[in-house]
């Protein structure tokens, strides 16, 4: 079976796991190609993202085979090309912002959709419920072939500009958390139930393991925070949290790994409350970096939030990475969190935004390693049984090829 994968941006630093889903997919026997809408250049390149790069396909506006699709679409499937023209404009004309998306996206989609057709594609599948989707709901129009995506965070969250449409032609509708589904749910009736199927974002189990050469792992408390800086991450919450942590001559030593907009009012956070000689903003590195500061933490924080506009977290993929290294997390009581997160279980949970709270937790758990211990094992268990990139590959595919 031959699929194609729609995403925003590719390669993504921040988005790993959706290449360690198509090695998944395809070590499972089915053929990917992959369409972006944009090539990102002058970014981490993770391994798992490089044997996709000499594969991808883009279509730039200005490329004269993108303007021979729209003439092929119009001469071939003229109502096709033209109802999906439509039903993107009705369907975003309340959000400018994402009308003059959508007026990007639908040509670059009628360029994949050739491809498409020229690979015998079967099935397209996006992940995000905003353009990704919207490029695979117009490919699957001009094709002639099912669709269906993965909805995360901020594209349910934030703006649901024509979501109820997309939800309405794919075959299935893949969300990341029991959270998720229940929400939309709560939006779209339940109707919307039959086309929701919880798939999680999984993890290489076998690569996010334990084993470390102990010889080398850092003296001292070792935390560790592996997100992008953006708001809802809420690292002022952990510097906050940290500096408290200080105050009560809690030893420790802390890594931010991770880059984004808030680096700057992060760097001016730390530097007001002094805890430079602490903490280290490391930016974005390669998945084999993250995978050694997790490894080597003692604990991973993610003190995430709720903002103003809605964004909030799906279940963080960097908390699976560490609960299959066996290294304990403390993360916020929000969203599917909990789904992986169950306190005193596989993690310490704290109320979002509560950064004393957030302290007494990493401070717990500095003071007792059989706790950091028990919870670990706990961590790793309910990854390997319910975040598992193998089993979600699998019921992908078995989506995939029932066309359900």
């Amino acid at each position: 079976m031959r699929v194609a994968y729609v995403v925003s941006r590719f390669p993504s630093t921040t988005e790993t796991f959706i290449a360690r889903e198509m090695g998944a997919v395809e070590d499972l026997g089915i053929s990917i190609e992959l369409f972006a809408l944009i090539r990102e250049r002058d970014v981490v390149v993770h391994p798992e993202a490089e044997p996709f790069l000499r594969r991808l396909r883009t279509a730039p506006l200005w490329r004269l085979d993108t303007v021979r699709a729209q003439w092929y679409w119009m001469r071939h499937r003229p109502k096709a090309y033209f109802s999906a023209w439509w039903d993107a404009t009705r369907g975003n004309r309340r959000s400018p912002r994402f009308l003059v998306r959508a007026w990007i996206v639908v040509p670059k989609a009628a360029r994949f959709a050739r491809e498409a057709e020229k690979q015998r594609v079967e099935h397209v599948h996006a992940h995000w419920a905003t353009h990704p989707a919207l490029a695979a709901y117009v490919i699957g129009r001009l094709v002639g072939i099912p669709f269906s995506f993965t909805a995360h965070a901020h594209d349910i969250f934030v703006n649901r500009t024509m979501l109820e449409e997309k939800l309405s032609d794919a075959t299935f509708v893949a969300v990341i958390s029991s959270f998720n589904r229940e929400y939309l749910v709560s939006h779209y009736g339940e109707r919307a139930r039959r086309k929701l199927v919880v798939v999680r974002c999984g993890v290489d189990t076998e690569r996010f393991a334990r084993e470390i050469d102990c010889s080398t792992r850092p003296e001292g408390f070792r935390i560790a925070c592996v997100a992008s800086l953006q708001p809802h991450k809420g690292h002022h919450v952990l510097i906050d949290a940290l500096a408290r942590l200080r105050d009560r001559h809690v030893p420790f030593e802390c890594v931010l790994a991770g880059e984004g907009a808030e680096r700057a009012a992060i760097e001016e956070q730390m530097r007001r409350l002094d805890l430079a000689d602490r903490v280290s903003l490391v930016g974005a590195v390669r998945s084999g970096d993250v995978l050694r500061i997790v490894k080597t933490a003692d604990v991973v924080v993610l003190s995430s939030v709720v903002v103003a506009s809605g964004q909030m977290e799906g279940i963080p993929v960097a908390l699976m990475e560490a609960l299959a290294c066996e290294v304990p997390v403390v993360a916020s009581r929000l969203s599917g969190i909990p789904e992986l997160v169950i306190d005193g279980e596989t993690g310490l949970l704290v109320d979002a935004g509560d950064a004393d709270a957030l302290a007494d937790a990493i401070e717990r758990l500095s003071r007792d390693p059989a706790l950091r211990r028990r919870l670990g094992a706990g961590g790793r268990a309910r990854v390997v049984s319910e975040f598992s990139d193998r089993a979600s590959a699998e019921r992908l595919v078995a989506l995939f090829a029932s066309g359900q």
